[in-house]
């Protein structure tokens, strides 16, 4: 490799790396904020807020390589021509193929990236965040013991206690059940305890008083007692996930059976189909991000107001692109047959970017056409 394409390398890679660090950095703390909120509130610590990032940082980075190579390479090139140095490169004979050479590498060294993180990473975070959601939303403990705020364990169901002693005795119990559309039941209690047993779990609550209200005839009725059990196992979601799903497993479990694993997992074949091919689809997106960045640019030629106005050509295409990708998963998950369309936005990526190489190598024809439009 020659040194001018070291160095146009390196930029387009230091660049990369900084994009994606901002972008990661700016997606993260809005995808931690809620997460932050949802855990928090149901009684989590701190360490299974970090462990939940941890395991969706692996997806949120393969969100990102596509937008931040592309913002990479448009930046190199943009600063390149601003600071003449596109010009000095085509005046040594380098011409618009030539030039777009190390665009090609540093677009696969993104795609590489991108087929690690899709191929291997992302499903095992992806295996392992679902047993933990799984972990936690079976965790009654966690969901309820948390003194002196008013939690929602389940779906119009609200539990308080104002205070937990250091024996696992809660105070002043509050318990408002709305689950069921024809009456509410609030009940409150001065102490209850937690009991399990093998997989159910059970609230004691001890003297308190039952309130019901039948809305259909608008009727309350109370009652106190002594002791009272609630079982309150419904209120924690007893779906532990399927056993498999196609997008937590790694791509080496895809070469097998299809219908055996549609059968293991529940996904539909064009589910199945979707997900394998989308992993070697997208690197292929990433590289066409890169040269659509460059070539875009590239074709603009120099001006000493920069070339603001085909960055934003270049990322109206490249939207167009990933918005064509998408029409065309739809289709892919109806019939598996037609996978081969996956591979269609790449292509058609690639022969835009041959189309602006072919114009940027020909100016004078560019120009010729400029003259006819004007006239």
């Amino acid at each position: 490799m020659a040194r001018l394409d070291r160095y146009m390398l390196s930029q387009f890679l230091l660049l990369f790396g900084f994009f994606a660090l901002v972008l990661v950095a700016l997606f993260w703390i809005n995808r931690a904020v809620l997460l932050f909120d949802r855990l928090i509130g149901d009684g989590q610590s701190a360490l299974v807020f970090l462990e939940f990032t941890a395991l969706g940082l692996p997806k949120l980075i393969l969100t990102v390589l596509p937008i931040a190579a592309f913002a990479g390479a448009a930046y190199v090139t943009n600063r390149l021509s601003g600071e003449s140095e596109l010009t000095v490169m085509q005046a040594t004979g380098w011409g618009p193929w030539r030039l777009a050479r190390p665009v090609f590498v540093y677009g696969l060294f993104v795609a590489g990236m991108m087929s690690v993180l899709s191929h291997f990473l992302v499903p095992m975070a992806q295996a392992q965040l679902s047993q933990r959601e799984s972990e936690i939303s079976q965790n009654v403990t966690a969901r309820l013991l948390t003194e002196g705020t008013f939690l929602h364990p389940g779906e119009n169901v609200t539990f308080y206690t104002r205070q937990i002693d250091a024996d696992g005795v809660l105070r002043d119990v509050f318990l408002s059940d709305r689950r069921d559309a024809t009456e509410g039941v609030i009940y409150t209690a001065a102490e209850a305890y937690l009991v399990r047993n093998g997989e159910a779990t059970t609230l004691i609550m001890v003297d308190g008083l039952a309130q019901r209200l039948d809305r259909t005839d608008k009727r309350l009725a109370t009652a106190k007692f002594r002791d009272f059990s609630f079982d309150i196992s419904a209120l924690v979601s007893k779906s532990a996930g399927r056993p498999i799903s196609a997008s937590n497993l790694t791509t080496l479990s895809f070469f097998t059976s299809w219908e055996a694993l549609s059968e293991r997992s529940g996904d539909s074949l064009g589910t199945i189909a979707e997900e394998f091919h989308s992993r070697f689809a997208q690197p292929l997106f990433c590289i066409v991000a890169a040269m659509v960045g460059f070539a875009t640019l590239l074709l603009g030629g120099f001006s000493r107001f920069g070339v603001w106005r085909e960055v934003v050509i270049a990322f109206g295409l490249l939207i167009a692109i990933d918005g064509f990708r998408g029409a065309l998963v739809d289709e892919v998950l109806t019939d598996p047959g037609r996978w081969p369309l996956m591979y269609v936005p790449a292509l058609a990526g690639g022969l835009l970017v041959a189309a602006e190489l072919t114009l940027a190598a020909r100016p004078g024809l560019l120009r010729r056409r400029r003259r006819e439009a004007a006239a």
